[in-house]
């Protein structure tokens, strides 16, 4: 078997994984897209490992590694993916760039439109204020 057919489908692969990492916005796609690229390595460390006939077998050993590290990254990067579309709503990558608090918004108001003051408009006056206004 020539070693060219499994590096050019390795190079696809890789290829197909860094586009998808930069072009798509959601979280999701890019983890599917990082394990492609880590599908590419392992052909590639296999193909290699048959193709110099290495006695310890290497290319193997690191690709079971590797699958074990992924398999535990896609874990815990699905965990915090799907931590984060709880919290925010959504798990598009340009939406979760501003991941800070700001100290001039709370959490009540920063989530919920309807309770946001409009410009030029007091803000809503709750049950204590026309309490304290009708005492007054």
């Amino acid at each position: 078997m020539h070693l060219a057919y499994p590096a050019v489908l390795a190079a696809l692969l890789f290829a197909v994984g860094v586009y998808g990492v930069l072009a798509r916005r959601n979280a999701i796609l890019v983890l599917m897209s990082v394990e492609l690229m880590l599908n590419a390595v392992n052909l590639n460390l296999v193909a290699f490992d048959v193709w110099l006939r290495d006695a310890l077998h290497a290319g193997q050993a690191l690709t079971l590694f590797t699958i074990a590290v992924a398999a535990a990254e896609i874990g815990i990067g699905l965990a915090i993916v799907l931590m984060v579309h709880r919290n925010r709503g959504t798990s598009d990558v340009d939406r979760l760039r501003d991941t800070a608090e700001h100290p001039d918004t709370t959490p009540d108001t920063a989530t919920d439109p309807d309770t946001t003051p409009r410009p030029g408009t007091a803000p809503h006056a709750g049950p204590n204020d026309e309490k304290a206004e009708a005492a007054a």
